[in-house]
């Protein structure tokens, strides 16, 4: 009998991690220690293609864009300086001189700036379309909508993401993180999981990258 509690209780310093308490906010302790060699073949544990929304976006950030460089064109170029041509004009009249340098360039770079729509453009880079998790359960291949809704796909290890919530705690999007890429891939609550469990110590594990 002491031999067994012995054992047990060297068993259990062995893992240190396992001793931490687990949390709904993060994977438990013990998934850090799942691996997913069980993964025969390529899997698809997330998939929401929405191509005809993103086309659809593409054309709306693309009209809305010429829309405002039409109008930087035309504030470049049609706005005139009044302040010479009308000397007798009143000095509250002065002060209202739209064609001013100042005025000029800065309603200029005001509809070049709204025209960008970047944030639309971001939105389709950064919308994950499907994640692949390839054999052996130690790469995934992420692709994404890109722009209208021609996708773009890449691979990397599985130890590079970490996902930033829970998808029990999020209401529409799920935050995930790649290592040396800039700001968040979304993924679409409304978007099939094909297997939960295996996809919650995989992608949706959280790790310190």
């Amino acid at each position: 009998m002491c031999i067994r509690l012995g054992f047990a209780v060297s068993f259990w310093r062995l893992f240190p991690a396992l001793q931490q308490p687990c949390g709904p906010s993060f994977t438990p302790a013990l998934s850090r220690y799942l691996r997913a060699e069980s993964v025969t073949n390529d899997l698809v544990l997330f998939e929401h293609r929405r191509p005809r929304f993103f086309r659809l976006l593409g054309l709306f950030c693309g009209a809305q864009a010429g829309f405002w460089a039409y109008m930087a064109h035309f504030g470049f170029t049609s706005l005139r300086d009044t302040r010479e041509k009308s000397p007798g004009q009143e000095p509250e009249q002065q002060k209202r001189n739209l064609g001013s340098p100042l005025w000029r360039a800065g309603f200029t770079l005001s509809c070049l700036t709204v025209g960008e729509l970047a944030a639309g453009l971001l939105f389709s880079l950064r919308s994950v379309c499907a994640i692949t998790l390839h054999r052996g359960g130690e790469k995934v291949t992420i692709a994404t909508a890109g722009f209208f809704g021609v996708g773009s796909s890449f691979s990397m290890p599985l130890r590079h993401i970490s996902s930033m919530a829970h998808r029990s705690e999020v209401p529409a999007m799920i935050p995930l993180k790649v290592k040396g890429r800039p700001l968040y891939f979304l993924l679409d609550k409304q978007g099939h999981v094909s297997n939960a469990k295996l996809f919650d110590i995989t992608v949706g594990a959280y790790r310190k990258l």
